[in-house]
């Protein structure tokens, strides 16, 4: 009775080390285009299936999918995770790198939710429950510049925008005091509105003075006859509120992060611009005209006791005062100075420690980790380069044969429009890769250090700052019984176990009044 008992052991634990061997396999290409241009699915697939031989990994099913990065919901994707769900014995994703497998956080936090082990086969990095912190980490932060790379890359290439701006023309539609015409090159232009934009500069002027208040400006327009292009209804402050911060009416204009000098007609001098935003900062600060957005922490705190927003007040000219908007009823929570939420704040982003040498081996990691896709991303630009030339050698002999008679000139401008706009095409996607993966590394490492660094001296930060770096980390703040309770977004919540396992001490200073951390599912 025993050998029979040692054989079926021994299949059982066969059978056991077969399912620990099984997974499933994911492809994308993010759009029509790039599955034409290189980034094609066979190729991701052949990785991943060289991967699984050499590791003796079963394939037991194949998800693909061939869509816009940021539409919602993709087929493959879902088919996948069901797959998994239903399948209790298959528990591993191969996939070609980070940015394949997801869009954005939320698919990283479902994707995680499954307690399984990721192959990213490119990136030569195994990722499971068992993994340490620190690379969880360095995980979270490539998922963060993943997504920031699809909506750059969105934005750059969509419609040529990128290429107008750095030809200084503005992009899209005119803005008060500018019309939109089709310029000597083919491309819409603005141009000054001989009606609207006096009037806009003269807005300027009323403000720069320093005597009117938004509000005043507004109804000072209104009466000067300032109306919307297309609705004729009088212009509301938010519009002037707008328009006194927009550069454009300066002559350049800022585009995706970056200023461009325009070739439109001014409205109003750089220096005149500068007083106004001088102004807007100041009264900002104080608080003159009461926009909710004019205090550092409104729309951030929440009620601990009753769940309604926490609102701001000036009092007496300079203090500023929290308290919860007893939106639903009576509340029990007393007022707060915002120099009190200041230091607790602070507290919290003192959590995410993160010394220099873990700093810098992070920073390492990342860029050997996308050392495969700059090579990639090389050899791309060099064929797209390539193929850019051709197109123009094309666009050149054709043109030399219709002024040799050689072709008619109606068949040259139906050839030379097809290959002008392929060229074009080619153009944009090279133009858009050639610096987008530094761009991505060197983001997200900025993103990273102003995260373990924005508790410095944060009282002393300005409301745009302290804004940014909470928004940044944390995703929801409470506020009960004095004490502030925050969870932390991923993958910054992670950084506190990371100062736990190097011996640092994560406790923040401020005695009683120290805020709670609660870890973000």
């Amino acid at each position: 009775m025993a050998k029979p008992r040692a054989k079926t052991v021994q299949a059982m634990a066969k059978r056991i080390v077969t399912e620990r061997n099984k997974a499933v396999m994911y492809a994308r290409v993010s759009t029509s285009e790039q599955e034409k241009e290189g980034f094609s699915i066979p190729a991701q697939l052949k990785l991943i299936r060289e991967y699984a031989d050499l590791n003796g990994i079963s394939v037991v099913a194949e998800h693909v999918d061939v869509e816009t990065a940021k539409r919602a919901g993709r087929v493959g994707f879902e088919e996948m995770l069901r797959y998994i769900r239903s399948h209790p014995s298959v528990r591993t994703i191969l996939v070609e790198k980070t940015d394949r497998l997801y869009r954005n956080l939320k698919d990283w936090v479902t994707v995680d939710g499954l307690d399984i082990e990721i192959h990213f086969v490119k990136e030569n990095v195994v990722l499971s429950r068992d993994s340490r912190s620190s690379e969880k980490f360095m995980h979270g932060i490539k998922v963060l510049m993943a997504k920031n790379y699809i909506d750059n890359l969105s934005e750059e290439t969509r419609k040529g925008m990128l290429e107008k701006a750095e030809q200084g023309i503005w992009p899209t539609c005119a803005p008060l005091g500018y019309s939109n015409v089709m310029g000597p090159l083919g491309k819409k232009v603005i141009v000054l509105d001989p009606e609207v934009g006096p009037l806009v500069t003269r807005v300027f002027e009323w403000f720069e003075s320093g005597q009117y208040s938004i509000k005043e400006v507004t109804q000072m327009a209104n009466a000067a006859g300032l109306r919307y292009r297309k609705s004729q209804k009088p212009v509301g402050g938010s519009t002037i509120n707008t328009m006194l911060r927009n550069r454009i009416y300066t002559g350049s204009f800022e585009w995706l992060g970056k200023t461009y000098k325009g070739s439109h007609t001014p409205l109003t001098t750089y220096a005149t611009w500068s007083n106004v935003q001088e102004i807007l900062d100041g009264r900002s600060i104080s608080n003159v005209h009461g926009n909710r957005l004019q205090f550092a922490y409104t729309g951030l705190i929440t009620c601990g006791h009753c769940g309604c927003a926490v609102t701001a007040e000036l009092k007496k000219g300079r203090y500023i005062y929290y308290h919860c908007s007893k939106f639903k009823g009576r509340c029990p929570e007393r007022y707060v100075r915002e120099e009190v939420l200041d230091e607790q704040f602070a507290a919290v982003l003192r959590l995410l420690k993160l010394d220099d040498v873990t700093f810098g081996l992070i920073e390492r990691a990342l860029r050997e980790s996308h050392a495969d896709e700059r090579r990639d991303r090389d050899e791309t630009i060099a064929r797209l380069r390539a193929e850019a030339d051709r197109l123009q050698h094309r666009l050149d002999k054709l043109y030399l044969d219709k002024l040799d008679g050689r072709v008619t000139d109606d068949f040259h401008d139906r050839v030379s429009a097809t290959w002008r706009e392929e060229r074009d095409r080619t153009l944009r996607n090279m133009e858009s890769l050639h610096c987008a993966e530094d761009d991505l590394i060197d983001d997200g490492l900025a993103l990273l250090d102003f995260a373990r660094t924005a508790h410095n001296r944060f009282a002393e930060q300005s409301l745009v700052t302290k804004r940014r770096a909470l928004n940044l980390v944390l995703s929801n703040s409470k506020f009960a019984f004095g004490e502030l309770t925050v969870s932390f977004r991923e993958p910054f919540g992670i950084l506190e176990k990371i100062a736990t396992d190097g011996g640092s001490d994560p406790t923040p200073s401020g005695g009683r009044n120290a805020p709670r951390k609660e870890m973000a599912p």
